[in-house]
């Protein structure tokens, strides 16, 4: 904050605020934020039947879990931010230099201009992503959770596997996905993750992100699953391609070509190498084999809530030339889509000095049943 010459910043993302004070509710559908101040100051905001929330998920200080009315909420009339302007100027902030997370899903054109009315002393500028870099470098603590998220996504492939056949209604097997989720797996409860199972079979897995409907699986088709276990809000993506029956050529010969991907690119995943390094090193495997894909092929992940599991900062493109560190988390996406069909098989990866590791253990291959 300092550097970037701020003396408040207003933390909108969940994620966020999950991450500097604990603070974990299903609340983000209206306003709320954590207001945190290079003096010092720390508080949380929101709804008045939320802040008992506050209290149970935070270590706040009563004192520093503050609300707003409910003739606040989703009214036209007045905008939760505009009380929020009162609170500063009780403690003296009306006239700091305040940051915002302005290209974020949860904060909205209507709060930034009651901010900017009704704070006219104060200069405001966009922060977005400046805690959500602090998040990059994974502790020892989180690191832990998302291994632990790691085997409740291998749970759910194991159950995948066990109930998946021909006639199966998609959405039976989504109950089943979802069960398996919240079930958790060898201990670890399952927390929701921050997408719903997105599913495609057959000419749908030409569409990346397809979610699912009451169709029966076909025979002789391929479906692509992209899930993900979460454990205490922490997240391992994990996407897998299902075929019923025998698979095609077309099918056998792209898992060869994406498990080589996979392969080449676990050895990048080290201190000092770039995302674009990996990137490139990905498009030049493809190539050989005469493929192509021109979007990103992962990003960090971690901490999150609904509607992405990413952390929105890094992307592993050929133009990103961030430098990895130790402990620096990502979902490798190595998909591929083409016209009328598509194949999903993909890592979460931790940085260490000897290359990536797999948060997950499920079978890395092209799934038959």
């Amino acid at each position: 904050m300092e550097a970037a010459g701020v003396e408040l910043l207003i933390i909108y993302d969940p994620a966020n605020m999950c991450w500097l004070t604990g603070y974990d509710g299903w609340s983000f559908y209206v306003h709320q934020c954590v207001v945190i101040g290079t003096d010092g100051t720390l508080f949380w905001y929101g709804r008045g039947i939320d802040a008992k929330g506050a209290e149970l998920t935070t270590d706040l200080s009563l004192d520093n879990i503050l609300a707003y009315p409910d003739d606040y909420v989703m009214t036209p009339d007045c905008h939760p931010m505009e009380f929020l302007a009162t609170i500063l100027q009780d403690k003296g902030l009306a006239k700091c230099t305040i940051g915002l997370e302005k290209d974020n899903y949860y904060f909205s054109a209507r709060a930034a201009e009651s901010l900017y009315a009704t704070l006219p002393n104060a200069t405001f500028s966009d922060q977005t992503g400046l805690v959500n870099w602090q998040r990059a470098v994974k502790s020892p603590t989180e690191i832990i959770y998302m291994q632990r998220a790691g085997k409740v996504i291998e749970g759910v492939y194991g159950r995948i596997m066990q109930v998946a056949h021909v006639g199966m209604r998609k959405n039976d097997l989504v109950a089943e996905i979802m069960h398996a989720g919240a079930q958790g797996n060898e201990g670890h409860y399952g927390d929701y993750p921050s997408f719903v199972p997105l599913i495609g079979a057959g000419e749908e897995a030409a569409a990346c992100h397809m979610t699912w409907d009451d169709q029966p699986l076909a025979p002789e088709e391929g479906m692509f699953l992209e899930l993900a276990g979460a454990h205490n809000r922490y997240h391992c993506p994990c996407s897998r391609t299902l075929f019923l029956g025998t698979p095609t050529q077309k099918y056998l010969d792209i898992e060869k070509v994406i498990n080589e991907c996979i392969l080449n690119a676990l050895q990048l995943f080290k201190p000092s190498v770039t995302c674009s390094e990996i990137a490139l090193n990905f498009t030049a495997t493809l190539k050989r084999h005469g493929y192509e894909k021109n979007n990103r092929v992962g990003y960090p992940i971690g901490l999150s809530y609904p509607p992405d599991w990413g952390e929105r900062t890094m992307s592993l493109r050929a133009n990103d030339h961030t430098v990895l560190e130790e402990n620096m988390v990502f979902h490798f996406m190595p998909a591929i889509w083409f016209d009328d069909w598509g194949f999903e098989m993909t890592e979460s990866v931790i940085v260490t000095p000897n290359g990536g590791q797999c948060l997950s253990n499920v079978p890395r291959q092209l799934l038959v049943r």
